[in-house]
């Protein structure tokens, strides 16, 4: 008597899921490169990026297919899916998590210490050159009220110290920081204040903010304000306040090791 043999189903979405997963892997590596090298154009690397992204997000859809089968069918390719989801999570992670906080905070790219009078980004020929001709405009009343609301936390320094050694505290702590200084102007002159000017790189992407610090003598020390804008998007997702919060802790700390 002849037996009768049966074919254990498979699922084709679990290996389809790997190797989504590993396209995404490759794509976005790649465009990490692209987006870090400052030769490269932003636009299309960034395009680049948003892509391996979607591709892991396809991966996940896959490998929940997969799980779909094997559940019902007892199809094999179980293996294959855990792995693509696996991987494809965990290049999805750090930008879901950014996404998640982003959202919770306003549209913002403009954040300062000094809702009142922000410092004024500098106007010289280094300066446009280093922000590639750009100007950053102010955002306006209303954004100022949405940052006060948001950030209630960012505020100005103040330190007991005379204007022109908080200065060089500021200035080390930009170079601490790694910023890109294009110029720096000591307390003194027609309105007395110092200024720093640079460009900061997210550690991530290595996409350039703009900032400005100010420093104006007073009679019992310095008082320090900070300006971080964006360049990119119409929101920051939180980096302009955590630069501006990390380099004030940085100048604190600084001005502690002095005394």
């Amino acid at each position: 008597m002849r037996r009768l043999q049966f074919e254990e189903p498979v699922t084709r979405a679990g290996p389809l899921a790997r190797r989504l997963a590993l396209l995404s892997l490759l794509v976005t590596v790649l465009a990490l490169v692209l987006v870090r090298d400052p030769r490269a154009e932003t636009g299309p690397a960034l395009a680049t990026l948003a892509a391996g992204l979607g591709v892991a997000a396809l991966a996940i859809l896959a490998a929940a297919f997969a799980f779909v089968r094997v559940w019902r069918e007892g199809a094999r390719g179980l293996g294959a899916a855990l792995a693509g989801l696996f991987l494809a999570t965990v290049i999805l992670a750090y930008p879901a998590y950014a996404a998640i906080r982003g959202l919770r905070l306003p549209a913002l790219v403009d954040i300062t210490t000094d809702i009142d009078n922000p410092p004024a980004f500098s106007r010289s020929r280094a300066a446009f050159a280093a922000r590639d001709g750009r100007y950053p405009a102010d955002p306006g009343p209303a954004a100022r009220e949405r940052q006060r609301a948001a950030y209630p936390q960012i505020a100005p320094l103040t330190l007991d110290l005379d204007a022109d050694e908080a200065f060089e505290l500021a200035r080390k702590a930009a170079v601490n920081r790694k910023w890109q200084i294009v110029e720096a102007i000591r307390p003194g002159g027609r309105l007395g204040n110092g200024r720093i000017e640079a460009v900061s790189r997210g550690l991530v992407l290595n996409l350039p903010d703009d900032v400005t610090v100010r420093v104006h003598p007073r009679a019992d020390g310095a008082r320090i304000d900070v300006r971080s804008a964006s360049r990119l998007g119409d929101r920051d997702f939180g980096a302009n306040a955590d630069r501006i919060r990390a380099y004030l802790d940085e100048v604190a700390n600084l001005a502690l090791a002095v005394k």
